[in-house]
Parts: C-alpha cells; sequence; structure tokens
C-alpha cells in the first residue's frame, strides 16, 4: 500500500513538472508576441494569443485549480511589462505581498456582514431578566415573530414595530413557537402546555389565546409541517424531554365556537389535550432538542444529546409504526441543524464544537467537518443565495462559513453585552433583507454588507462629475475622467480600481474628453486648454502632447469630443477632434516626431448651405502630399463666384458642430456632423461631397422667447452592419436553429437560464422557414447601407437614412414627460440602441430587424427604460460577453445594471466583487426609487363581436300585448288564475329605438328661466295631440290613470280635460314665464 501512494505522487510531481515546462513555453511566445506589437513588427496569423487563448491554454495545464481572476491579471502584466520578472505561483493568485492580503482581509467592507451598521431593538414586554426564547420569519408575509421565556409574543412588521403582543398568563416557560399557515395563528409551547393565539382578531389578547393542556412530557421545541391538501387544519411536531417526537392535529374546528358566554370566558380557552389526535414515538433517548420538517426532502428531522440516536432524518410515516429510522451518531449529540438546498447538505452541531456535514442518505459518515469553535455549537442557519452557514457559539461567537469551498469567511462576536447578560437562544437569517437576526435580552440584527453597499451607501466612484467614460475592450478595462482632472482605470469583472494619474494636464486644467485607439495600448485625452496628450494605457505613462498655441484664448480651443481614426502606416496616431467652439481639426503623432501637430481643420460649411440653398456642395482634395494616404484626406470647398461675392453674417444663429461620428469600413469613409440648431452635416470623402441631411424649419429663426437650444442634437451615431457582424449572425443563427431541432422533442430549458439580448433577432431569422445555407449565403453577400441615429434636447429619438429620409421619430416611454437624451451607444453588430437622458434614465431599443430594408416602424422596438442615476447621464456601454450595462453621471458614479432587467449589479470603487450572475432579488440603489419599465411586445389586434347591441330597456307597448291567458301556459308549475308578472317583464325588455334623425337644435331658454335653466339647450320635438300624453309622476299619475279608466266607463273625459288644462294654466301664470322653456306650443 505505501509503494502505491509513492507511486501515485511521483505520478502527481512529474505531470506538474510537465505542465509547468508547457506553461513557460506558453508565457515565452506571449512575451514575444506582445513585444513585436508594440514594436509594430507582428503580423497576426492562426498563432495568434488573446486572453481568451491564453486561458484556455492554463486550464488545460493545470484544471480547475486556477481561478479565471489570477490569470487575467497574469495575463495583464504581460500585456503591460513584458520585461517585467514572472513567477508561475503567480498564475494561482500567490503574487500579492502578505501586507496587502492581510489588509484586504480585515478590511470591514469586504467581510460578509458589517457589524458596525448592527441595530438594537427592545423587548416589548417590558419584564426584567426576560429573553428571547424562539424567532421565527414568514417570508410570505414578512413578519416577524418572537417569543420570550415568560411567555410574551409579538408580531414584528417589516419595519420592526409591533403589530400585536400577548402576554401569556402561565406559571410555565414558552420553550418554541412558529406560525400555522392554514388557521392564520400562533403556535407556542411551553413545558406542559400548547398555546394558539389568533394575533388578528379584536379585542382582548386574552381572549383570542387558546390552552391546550394537560402534556404528558416537557415540551421543549415545536415546527408546523406544511399541509397545502389541507385548507383547515395543521400539523406540528413536538420534541420533549423523554426522548419522543408528537405529532400534534389542529383543526378549525377546535377553535371557532368556544366562547359561549361572558361568565365563561375564562374556563372556554382551555381545551383538553385528549380531544386532539396526537401520534408519538420516542426516537431518542435525551431531551430533543430542535425538530424540523425539511420540505424538499419530505422527511422531519430532530436532534437530541444522545450520543447513539443523535440525529433522525426520515418521513412522517415512521412516526405511526416501529419500523426502524434512519439515524446519524455524534459524540455528545447534536443541538442544531440546518438543510441546504443547494447543496444538498445537512449540517449539525453540538457540544463537541465540530461542524459535520451529512448528504441526507449517508448516515454512516460525514462528507465534511468544519472545525473552529471554541465552546458548544447552539444555533445554525443558512444563506441559500450566498452557500453561507453560519453557526453560533454558546460563548456568543458568530463564525460564517462557505459551504461550497468550505472556508472560514467571517468571525465575529457579541461584545456590547455586560458579564450578566444572557446567552443568544435563537437566530434567523431574513432571506427578503438580508439580515441575520439574533434573540437573547435584545433583539440584534446584522446586516449584509452588500445590503448596505447596495441600498444605503450612495454609489462614489469619484469625488467630482465624470465628464467622460470609455472602454477598452482588448484589456476589459474601464477608463473614467472626472472634472477634478484624475484619470482611473477599473477592471471590469470586479470593480476594482487597477491605477489613477492626478492633474494628467497640469494643475487646475480639466481634462474634458478622452478616446481609446484600436489596438488597446494607446489612450488620449483632451484638456480645457485646448492640449492633447497620449499616454500608455498598460503602464499610464505619458508618450506625446499637443502643446497650447501662443495666441490661443482660454475657452476657445477647449475640446469637446475625440476619437482615434485607423491610420495606414504604422507607428503613427491619429486623432480626429472637435472643439467647443464647432471647429474640427485632425491631429497626427509620429514615432520621429517628439509632439503631435495639427495636420488640417475640416471647414465650416452651414453658413454656406443657408447662404446658397443647396443641399450638396463638392470638395476637393488638396494637393498636400502629407494627408493624401490618410484615411480622412484634407479637403477644401470647390471654389465658387457666387460665393465670393455674397457674404453672410452667422454671428447671431448659434451654428456650431455639437458632436459628430466616423464611418470608415466597407469601402466608406463617412462623418456626420449635428449643430446647436439641429442641422445634420453628412461628409463623404469618397464621393468628395458634404450633403445637408436635415435642417428644422426654424433652424435660422431668432426669437428672444424661445430656447436658443431647443434645437440641440446631443448625440449622433451611425448604424451600420459589416460583413463580419452578418457572418457572425448567421452562424448564431444556425447555431440556434439546431439545438432547437435537437432539443424539439426533449425538455424544455428551464425559466432560470441565461439567455442573450439578442435572442428575439435570432429566432425571427429561425422561423423564416429558409434552408441554413441559403440563409448564409444570402446574409453574407447583403450589406444594407448606413443610418444614422441622432439624441435630440427635445427627448426625441430620430433615425435617417443617407439621403435625409426620416426613418423613425419616437419618444422614450420612461412614465414622465419629454427629457433631454444626452448620449447614444450601440453594440458591435447594431443589433442593440442605449439611450441615456438628462435625468438619469437608461433606454434599450432592440433594432436587429429594423437595420435591414425597407425599415419598417413596427421592428424598432423599445424593450425597457429604468432609471439608473439621479443626474444626468454622461456615458452608457453595453458589455456583451457579460450581458451588462455601465453607466456613469454627473452624480460621480459608474453603475453596473442587467441588461435584460435593468436590475443593479453594483458600481465601482466598492469594496464588494461585482456578482454579475443574473440574480432573482431586486434591489435598488439608495438615490434611485422608480422600477424599471419593461414594454412588452404588442400582441395581435383581435376584433371581438360584441355580445349585445344596446342595454335592454322596458317596452310598453310589448307589455301591452302580453295577455295574462297566454302566460298561463308558459309558466314551468302554473297556478290557478295566478300570473307570473316578473316573467311578464323580462319578456317586455326590448332593445331602445335610436332615432335615425337628429333632434333640430335652437337658441337656449330666455334670461327669465335664470342661470342654469337659460343655458340649457332646447330641442324641439313633435308636440303631443293633447296635455294628456305628458308624462306624470308617482301618486299624481297613479291616481290620474284611474280617474282617466273610470271616466272612459262614465263618459267623464271632456270635463276631466278641462279641469287639467285649467289647473295647468293656473300653475304657469307666476311673474316669470317658464312656459316656453320648459313646454312645447299645443295646438288647439
Amino acid at each position: 500500500m505505501e509503494n502505491t501512494k509513492d507511486n501515485s505522487s511521483l505520478n502527481e510531481y512529474n505531470n506538474f513538472t510537465e505542465a509547468l515546462k508547457k506553461f513557460g513555453k506558453l508565457v515565452e511566445k506571449t512575451v514575444i508576441q506582445k513585444k513585436e506589437e508594440r514594436l509594430g513588427t507582428y503580423v497576426k496569423n492562426e498563432d495568434f494569443i488573446d486572453y481568451d487563448r491564453f486561458y484556455t491554454a492554463v486550464w488545460d495545464l493545470f484544471g480547475p485549480e486556477i481561478k479565471a481572476q489570477d490569470v487575467k491579471s497574469f495575463y495583464r502584466k504581460l500585456s503591460n511589462n513584458p520585461d517585467a520578472p514572472i513567477d508561475w505561483c503567480e498564475i494561482f493568485g500567490y503574487f500579492l505581498s502578505e501586507e496587502d492580503a492581510l489588509d484586504s482581509q480585515f478590511d470591514e467592507e469586504n467581510l460578509v456582514f458589517l457589524i458596525s451598521r448592527k441595530q438594537r431593538i427592545g423587548l416589548a414586554s417590558g419584564r426584567k431578566r426576560d429573553v428571547v426564547k424562539c424567532l421565527v420569519k414568514i417570508p410570505q408575509m414578512d413578519f416577524l415573530i418572537t417569543a420570550t421565556q415568560k411567555g410574551t409574543i409579538t408580531v414584528f412588521n417589516s419595519q420592526m414595530r409591533v403589530q400585536a403582543t400577548i402576554n401569556v398568563t402561565d406559571t410555565s416557560w414558552i420553550t418554541g413557537c412558529d406560525y400555522l399557515s392554514q388557521l392564520k395563528r400562533v403556535v407556542a409551547v411551553t413545558e406542559r402546555t400548547i398555546i394558539i393565539w389568533d394575533y388578528k382578531a379584536q379585542g382582548n389578547s386574552k381572549d383570542n389565546c387558546f390552552i391546550i393542556k394537560p402534556m404528558d412530557h416537557c415540551l421543549l421545541c415545536v415546527c408546523v409541517v406544511p399541509m397545502t391538501e389541507h385548507l383547515c387544519r395543521d400539523d406540528i411536531l413536538m420534541g420533549d424531554d423523554g426522548g419522543f417526537v408528537n405529532r400534534f392535529t389542529l383543526n378549525s374546528d377546535d377553535f371557532g365556537f368556544k366562547q359561549s358566554k361572558n361568565k365563561k370566558k375564562l374556563q372556554s380557552q382551555i381545551l383538553d389535550a385528549k380531544t386532539f389526535k396526537n401520534v408519538k414515538r420516542k426516537l431518542h433517548n435525551d431531551w430533543v432538542m430542535k425538530v424540523k420538517y425539511v420540505q424538499p426532502l419530505n422527511c422531519f428531522g430532530s436532534c437530541s444529546l444522545d450520543s447513539t440516536h443523535s440525529f433522525v432524518l426520515d418521513s412522517l410515516k415512521r412516526l405511526e409504526d416501529n419500523v426502524p429510522v434512519r439515524e446519524f451518531s455524534m459524540p455528545r449529540g447534536a443541538n442544531t441543524f440546518i438543510y441546504c438546498l443547494k447543496a444538498n447538505l445537512i449540517v449539525t452541531g453540538g457540544d463537541d464544537k465540530i461542524l459535520r456535514l451529512w448528504h441526507p442518505n449517508i448516515s454512516t459518515k460525514p462528507v465534511g467537518k468544519l472545525v473552529g469553535h471554541m465552546f458548544s455549537i447552539t444555533e445554525l442557519v443558512i444563506n441559500e443565495k450566498d452557500q453561507h452557514v453560519i453557526s453560533l457559539s454558546s460563548a456568543k461567537v458568530f463564525r460564517v462559513w462557505d459551504i461550497q469551498t468550505l472556508s472560514l469567511l467571517q468571525v465575529f462576536h457579541d461584545n456590547q453585552g455586560g458579564p450578566g447578560d444572557m446567552q443568544i437562544y435563537a437566530m434567523i437569517f431574513d432571506y427578503n433583507h438580508g439580515v441575520l437576526i439574533t434573540g437573547s435580552s435584545v433583539i440584534d440584527m446584522y446586516p449584509l454588507t452588500r445590503m448596505i453597499q447596495d441600498t444605503k451607501q450612495i454609489p462614489h466612484s469619484h469625488d467630482r462629475d465624470i465628464n467622460v467614460m470609455v472602454f477598452n475592450k482588448h484589456f476589459h478595462q474601464l477608463l473614467t475622467v472626472c472634472s477634478e482632472s484624475i484619470i482611473k482605470v477599473w477592471e471590469v469583472e470586479t470593480g476594482h480600481q487597477i491605477y489613477q494619474i492626478f492633474d494628467p494636464h497640469g494643475s487646475n486644467i480639466e481634462v474634458t474628453t478622452a478616446a481609446v485607439d484600436y489596438s488597446g495600448f494607446v489612450f488620449a485625452t483632451g484638456a480645457y486648454n485646448g492640449t492633447i496628450k497620449l499616454w500608455d494605457f498598460g503602464s499610464g505613462q505619458e508618450m506625446k502632447m499637443l502643446i497650447e498655441g501662443k495666441d490661443w484664448k482660454d475657452d476657445d480651443h477647449c475640446l469637446h469630443q475625440i476619437t482615434f481614426l485607423k491610420a495606414n502606416e504604422k507607428h503613427q496616431f491619429l486623432i480626429l477632434a472637435l472643439e467647443y467652439n464647432g471647429k474640427m481639426k485632425l491631429i497626427q503623432g509620429r514615432e520621429e516626431d517628439p509632439l503631435l501637430s495639427v495636420i488640417w481643420e475640416l471647414p465650416e460649411v452651414v453658413p454656406i448651405f443657408r447662404q446658397e440653398k443647396k443641399d450638396v456642395i463638392l470638395l476637393a482634395i488638396t494637393s498636400n502630399f502629407k494627408t493624401k494616404n490618410l484615411p480622412i484626406p484634407e479637403v477644401d470647398l470647390v471654389p465658387d463666384e457666387e460665393r465670393k461675392s455674397v457674404s453672410f453674417d452667422s454671428s447671431k444663429v448659434n451654428m456650431e458642430v455639437t458632436c459628430f461620428d466616423v464611418l470608415l469600413t466597407e469601402g466608406y469613409s463617412l462623418l456626420a456632423t449635428a449643430t446647436v440648431n439641429g442641422i445634420i452635416v453628412l461628409w463623404n470623402f469618397v464621393l468628395s461631397t458634404v450633403t445637408e441631411v436635415h435642417r428644422p424649419e426654424d433652424a435660422y429663426v431668432i426669437d428672444p422667447d424661445l430656447d436658443p437650444e431647443r434645437l440641440k442634437i446631443n448625440a449622433i451615431l451611425f448604424l451600420f452592419r459589416g460583413s463580419a457582424c452578418i457572418r457572425r449572425m448567421s452562424e448564431e443563427s444556425i447555431t440556434s436553429s439546431a439545438q432547437s431541432e435537437s432539443t424539439r422533442g426533449g425538455a424544455l430549458s428551464s425559466k432560470g437560464s441565461k439567455s442573450s439580448i439578442h435572442e428575439v433577432d435570432l429566432k425571427g431569422e429561425i422561423n423564416t422557414g429558409t434552408k441554413i445555407g441559403q440563409l448564409l449565403q444570402s446574409t453574407v453577400t447583403e450589406i444594407s447601407p448606413p443610418i444614422v441615429a441622432t439624441a435630440h434636447e427635445d427627448g426625441h429619438l430620430r433615425i435617417w437614412n443617407m439621403e435625409g429620409n426620416l426613418l423613425k421619430d419616437m419618444l422614450p416611454f420612461t412614465k414622465h414627460s419629454a427629457i433631454s437624451l444626452t448620449t447614444l451607444h450601440t453594440d458591435s453588430c447594431s443589433r442593440i440602441l442605449l439611450a441615456g437622458n438628462m435625468e438619469g434614465h437608461i433606454i434599450l431599443w432592440s433594432i436587429g430587424s429594423f437595420l435591414e430594408p425597407p425599415h419598417e416602424e413596427k421592428k424598432f422596438k423599445q424593450l425597457i427604460a429604468w432609471r439608473g442615476h439621479s443626474l444626468r447621464i454622461v456615458g452608457v456601454l453595453y458589455i456583451e460577453d457579460k450581458q451588462v450595462v455601465i453607466t456613469s453621471s454627473v452624480d460621480g458614479s459608474i453603475r453596473v445594471w442587467h441588461v435584460r432587467n435593468g436590475h443593479y449589479c453594483g458600481y465601482f470603487g466598492q469594496r464588494r466583487t461585482f456578482n454579475l450572475s443574473q440574480q432573482t432579488d431586486f434591489i435598488l440603489p439608495c438615490d434611485v426609487n422608480e422600477h424599471p419599465v419593461e414594454v412588452k411586445e404588442e400582441s395581435k389586434y383581435i376584433e371581438k363581436k360584441q355580445g349585445y347591441e344596446y342595454p335592454l330597456i322596458f317596452d310598453r307597448e310589448k307589455w301591452k300585448k302580453m295577455s295574462s291567458f297566454s302566460l298561463l301556459f308558459r309558466r314551468p308549475t302554473p297556478k290557478p288564475f295566478e300570473v307570473n308578472q316578473e316573467f311578464k317583464f323580462f319578456k317586455a325588455l326590448a332593445s331602445p329605438k335610436i332615432r335615425k334623425s337628429v333632434l333640430e337644435s335652437t337658441s337656449t331658454g330666455n334670461r327669465e328661466a335664470g342661470i342654469i335653466f337659460g343655458s340649457l339647450p332646447i330641442y324641439r320635438v313633435p308636440s303631443p295631440t293633447s296635455l294628456r300624453f305628458l308624462p306624470l309622476i308617482g301618486a299624481d299619475a297613479h291616481k290620474e290613470s284611474s280617474e282617466n279608466f273610470q271616466g272612459k266607463r262614465k263618459g267623464g273625459r271632456v270635463q276631466h280635460l278641462q279641469t287639467r288644462r285649467k289647473s295647468l294654466r293656473r300653475s304657469l301664470t307666476p311673474g316669470v314665464n317658464l312656459t316656453s322653456s320648459f313646454f312645447p306650443v299645443i295646438p288647439k
């Protein structure tokens, strides 16, 4: 056996030695490549090593023991300084110094619980020397139940305010409590009784409490068994000092009608325990310390101080028979246990100070042990989301363990209590609020550090307003600059700061803009005084500078936007810069030149468009040989005789360029600019033309009452999909279609699986029914012309084609009125579009299908909008591989969000590492209180036919036609000489008769009728033949109808009509004549 062990260890040593040799060759090859890249002599081929290939090779050599963060740090070190000394142990994370490791370990904000933010609440009972014996959290109701030893039961709401409380007058101490989910009551057990309390009932709380006694043994613990199939029944499990586990059944009928008379109130609250169903079985030879029902396993668990029968886990049916149960043995028994669902492990702790991890089906030996406590373990709780186990000892010492790695994360103790304070008897973890709650003589709440950072700490990345944010996709790093002129470089995956540069352009000179070149090794910064500097991205060292001109004023050449252009020659940098005065210039930096230099300026064309009233102006490439081979050559306007003779004064109208975008790919050489007065100009350097794409009607209107920046365009962006993007999207669609066909007959994927934001567009391409090969051939060859997106000051987003036609004009939906848009961003293949506005909202659109002609408006869909900041957003970025959105604002923070639902991940500069995985719980920063607004896809309109035409009304003519004799044959059970009046009424209902001709309207009534009646419209209707047909109301109508009936018999009709006309004349003869206003003229 010893020889076998020696041989296996020798083989492992040899394999590791070979892996180190291969790793050395990989590093050597990577160093040579990085040196050649810096010199500009490297030719990219199939053996090119980027970060993904480097990580894959390292993982193949050393296996899953390495961490991605350590490999990334090692690769970044090679990229920044290939000549730096390296060691193989750095790949395993041992490159930190001991001081840094200790500082990181003992930093409070890196720990799991933030002890300094602990909250303490006193007990509501007010009894001396009373302690909390049990804590129960009800997640569905979001309230907390506490039971003290001397009989006080309290219900707290989510804000820890007392909702209900009761003081039980019992000589015995309370040992446990729980919540009856079906009966909606609180159950508590004492040494000899069971207490049932209706906490929602009004009146005296003592009258709403039922006591069940006597019990055979002293009850020590209780738990409720979830009974979803029984609506009016709850089963409870109780453990006692005799080693028995009892299953007690409670029905609603047992507590519904117990109070019959006021005199017998106190006697009726006490119930006999023998009338209830109670099944029990002796499972332990000592006290049962805790009993729980584990619902995922459909089993109950009970632990005891018995060393032989320490822990029992089995079905509830075992309580009714004598079949042997599943037992776990451990020295000195177990005081507590907890079940972890994700890891499928049971953790036990007892007087032997050791935490044991058990598999539910293996009772012979634990799968792991956690050692560290110096005193007996009394309580255990689990944090399922973070996979943390929190253990508590009798000395009030807490230990937080990672159940996956079996490592210790944090140790803290309750040091605020004096020597006379009692120990902690109860502990729970609140999943909803991320708080650890303990109960002793007080209630203490320890919040999770991430909950405090995410919800109560204001995100803080810079001390001042952020001016610019750019992303280095090669290094996966972020560069931000604030108004205090501090440059910070961040790691995207962790949010940690790598380095910072103070006053890069000198003291008290604000840096206003920045950009990163295509290789990722160099970045440029532009300042308020017009100077530009080039920096090495890896080390932060200055390389070149554009010095300030002698005749420049303070704010005349302040830089507003810069961008790198891909140079055709090696060792050359080209920067296109925009100043706040609207001038654009191209800056060149060669390796042999010590300084940057301006090689040409773009001519102003907006005044000429207004002067000549033309849409297109021809350009001429200058004869300067230095600018001929540039991607954007130096151009000048074609001379025109009429242009020279006409002068134009543009001092009163603001026409400065505010933003631009460049497109240099697939044969295009385009420059789009936008001005303060809303004019969009397109420069085409291939055709040597400049075109006025759009000009508002009131672009040159000067009105002091109107805002001069009402037409301003804040951002402009090209939306274009090249051949490489089309090929990649085709491959993704083919892969998705193959997966869908392979899983068509299988099980569906789970709802929690992470899917891409582009999934909708891919599904649309797959479901077209075309063959995969035809789809690949058609999509690769078809390249749509670019379109332009503009963000306007009036809050609108507009899409234009190259001819100046408006394709889409929309106002983002954010539950607010129109808010100015400030920035735009799209992904590498232009499948989504992101925008930020003046009040901190982020809007996401899906534009994958919209880019394909004929650019249907329905395919431009807003997916979601959420508020990320309280102030103006400066920049928005989308990280495709992480499916997150990064935003920066003038509030000084850089925040990370999930792109699919707008959930908050954290901010750059926080002590805790980002958790970019899809989160189930929803949190918001403390300065944001608006929930994301998801715009669901419009469903197809389905026309529903109306089931009825109009409401039915009573038809008197139909009523008269129905005789009593005909109704006798329609009744189901007719009685002699009896008419069903209700049946006759419903049969007389009919649709209303709608007038086909509109009533003729006349003028309103006279002034004598008063203000109200005089303003009512009067309609002329056909006059009745006599006043006999005017409707009467109430008893007069009944009386009049009876008189008419008698008049017909007695011939008194003429006399009655004369009497009625006289009465009407007498009633309408007062001073104000209202007859013409309310009664039509009656012909005689």
